[in-house]
Parts: structure tokens; sequence; C-alpha cells
């Protein structure tokens, strides 16, 4: 036997002891939103559970801070990512073609499963005159960046209550990390965002200068809600934040976990076993998860089809026939 050889049947055994697998890894990434609020810690915590047995599946996941929901939704459709987390009326809108996404409906969106619910959480400064959702006429007020759920929700909120954008003394349009020191820096007088609870940035704004969660309650909202099946009435509960003792009534969607249909079954079932089939670990990588159940993840908000890699990951674990 040759020198060479010799080497090659030695790296073969090594190969062998060590169980490593010649197999190329394989890579999906998840689009999330701004490292503050929670669709980044969600992506997060899915990569997590899918990245633990990567060696055995050759999957490895990563995550990507980005613009929101609609840029995920978009950046899927275009195949530049595979996953992304997205507000439920945005998973509606964009697979039924309506609303931002009317003549670019994306028929190939699928569901995956739902996350936490996300309450319209409106913060303002104590001083600004802002105890609800309709004081904010001729206010500054943060209504969300370019390519966002959250100005995209704005635009609905905006056409319910028959408003205009020049009914606001300042419409800005930052991103949500940068929305707490503009409010505590007196650069505006509010901003709103549909978020998971607890969030990191609606705690530093609190705690940070003397701001408030307000309410949103409207008849004007109370409609929208009734008919729109995204949408719910809800409340963000008091004693979560310092300061804010009693429950503040608005209304909110879910975040949903997205894909193509053109993202291989394989993966999709790797990513929703990983997550489903480890709930309780995954409760508890984050407050906003922990009353997350089964059941309603694989339907709760989903507008879209589920793939059916997520549907075959759920017929193994016993959730669905």
């Amino acid at each position: 036997m040759n020198i060479k050889t010799m080497i090659a049947a030695a790296a073969a055994s090594l190969l062998a002891i060590s169980g490593v697998s010649a197999q190329e890894p394989q890579f999906v990434s998840i689009g999330t939103g701004g490292i503050t609020g929670v669709y980044y810690p969600t992506g997060g915590a899915i990569c997590r559970l899918v990245n633990k047995d990567r060696k055995e599946h050759g999957i490895r996941c990563s995550v990507e801070s980005t613009g929101g929901s609609i840029y995920n939704i978009n950046t899927i459709k275009a195949g530049e990512l595979e996953f992304g987390v997205a507000q439920s009326d945005w998973q509606y809108h964009a697979y039924n073609g309506s609303s931002r996404f009317e003549g670019q409906q994306f028929e190939n969106l699928r569901a995956v499963f739902s996350v936490h619910p996300e309450p319209i959480t409106i913060l303002a400064r104590r001083d600004s005159g802002i105890d609800n959702i309709t004081d904010v006429i001729g206010k500054r007020f943060n209504i969300g960046n370019d390519g966002s759920g959250t100005l995209a929700t704005w635009e609905v909120i905006e056409e319910a209550m028959g408003w205009s954008r020049d009914d606001l003394a300042l419409a800005a349009k930052m991103k949500s990390a940068e929305t707490g020191s503009a409010l505590c820096d007196n650069k505006i007088d509010g901003y709103f965002w549909a978020v998971g609870h607890p969030s990191a940035l609606t705690h530093e704004t609190i705690a940070s200068c003397d701001a408030k969660i307000v309410s949103a309650v409207a008849p004007e909202i109370d409609a929208l809600v009734a008919e729109r099946p995204y949408y719910r009435k809800t409340a963000i509960p008091g004693g979560m934040y310092p300061d804010n003792p009693d429950d503040v009534p608005t209304f909110g969607v879910g975040a949903t976990f997205v894909t193509s249909a053109d993202v291989p079954e394989e993966h999709v079932y790797l990513v929703a076993k990983a997550v489903l089939g480890n709930l309780e670990d995954f409760r508890r990588l984050h407050p906003a998860f922990a009353n997350l159940k089964a059941e309603e993840m694989i339907s709760d908000g989903l507008s879209a089809p589920l793939h059916p890699g997520a549907i075959r990951a759920y017929q193994e674990l016993g959730l669905m026939e």
C-alpha cells in the first residue's frame, strides 16, 4: 500500500470513528425585525432549536435583522430568505393579493406555525396629551419605517379612522430601534407598533423617560376588528411595565412563521419539528412564548396553506391526522 492510499484509508477510518458526515452543510435564513423587538429573538429561538441537532440533519439556521413583516414576505418571494416572521394580517394580504399586495399576490406563500399575540402598542410621553389612539391627531408620531408591517398597519388605521397623513404634525418613519430614544429626547410625542409582551423596547422606553402605554379604543377600531378575521380585541396586561398598573385595551394581530412552497419539504419539516417537538424548551426561550399551545400554533392566524413539510412534522408529532 503506497503512502497516499494509507493516508486516505486513515482519514476514512477517522471519519467513521468520529461519526462526522461528509455531507455538505445546508443553510437556511430567517428574516425577523429590529433587534429590540420580539421578532429577532423569535428567529433566534427557532434557530437555537434547529441548530441543536445540526450534526444529525446537516441544516444550519441563521437569523437576519430586517425591516419587518412585508420585507420578509417579499424577500422570501424573491428566494433570498427561506423563512420569515410576519404579522398575521400581512400573511393574509400577501396570500390573497389584497391591501399592499394588490397586484402582487404571493400564491406560493406557505404557513409553518403561529407564534405570540401582538397587541397594537402605543407609547406616548405623559406630557403629550395622548391618552388614546384618537389623540394622536396633531401630534408628532412615528408611523413605522418603509417596508415594515408597522407602516402598513398605520395605513390601515389611517383609512379606518378617516385620517390623512397631514393630520399629524409630524409623520416620522423611524425603525423601531430608534423610537424609544426619539420619544425620550422629545423628538416625537408617541410611537406605535404591534409587538409581543413583554418587549425590551417598551420596557426601556418607560424606564428611560416619563412615558406610558395608551389605549386603542374607538368605534372605528371596533368596526375594523369586526370586518377583518386576522384582528382581535386584546389588552396589554397591567403591571408588566413600571408605572403602568392597569390593563390597556387595544386590538392586535399575531406573529406567524412563514416560508415558500419552493423551500424543500425536508427543510421545513426539520424546522417545524424542532420547534413543535420541543415546545417546552421553546416556551422558556422568551417570556412572550410562555402560554403558547401547540394546537393553536398550527392553526390560529394562518391564512396561507400549511407547507407540506410542516404537515408531515405535525402528523408525526400527533398534532394532526
